[in-house]
């Protein structure tokens, strides 16, 4: 009778500690997720920053340039594109944040094209309006790359939580999957070649 009392005891405990746990590693990782979908929001509020922006600055340009049609044209197709792909915390997949990335690349090319027309015209860069809307655009180019560095940040730290162990076992069994990070586009780690001819 006392062996099965010690016995009874014994799986008590464990059951015990069991579900303590696992409801500290569910804890964790909810409270590490929520983090990470929350510096996924920032990125994308960043992102939606820079896009308000655009038709500002497009139509400053396009006051001094007006016969620049097809940079204006390129720049609206970028945005709307942009606009277009949503990113959702709970169903992000490499591929789709590797979508979102190419569409605010092309985003980012189409702007570059368009202050190449800029500098084309003194009197545009010399207009109060052009430079504080080039300023308040590379105010949202940095907090851009700042807030996807807080994200992969909280990624990582989420990522590494779901994978070690014991964590890892009930992440299996809640369902908490690794996230995907921000990656540099593709080509990026070759320099740009300057033409100044």
């Amino acid at each position: 009778m006392k062996k099965g009392n010690q016995v009874l005891w014994i799986v008590v405990a464990l059951v015990v500690l069991l579900g303590f746990g696992g409801c500290g590693a569910y804890n964790s990782m909810v409270s590490k997720q929520e983090s990470a979908t929350t510096a996924l929001a920032d990125v994308q509020a960043t992102y939606q920053r820079r896009a308000d922006l655009i038709p500002n600055l497009a139509k400053t340009v396009q006051a001094y340039a007006k016969h620049e049609r097809e940079t204006f044209e390129a720049v609206t197709k970028a945005r709307a594109a942009v606009s277009q792909i949503k990113l959702d915390a709970d169903n992000l997949t490499p591929e789709k944040l590797q979508q979102f990335q190419a569409a605010q690349g092309d985003l980012t090319q189409a702007l570059s094209r368009l202050m190449v027309v800029a500098e084309s015209y003194p009197e545009l860069k010399a207009s109060e309006n052009f430079k504080s809307l080039q300023i308040q655009l590379e105010g949202t180019e940095n907090r851009i790359n700042e807030a996807r560095q807080k994200y992969n940040l909280a990624v990582q730290d989420y990522n590494q939580d779901v994978r070690t162990f014991p964590n890892v076992i009930f992440a299996g069994v809640f369902g908490f999957e690794r996230m995907a990070k921000f990656e540099a586009a593709t080509g990026a780690e070759k320099a740009p070649e300057l033409n100044f001819n």
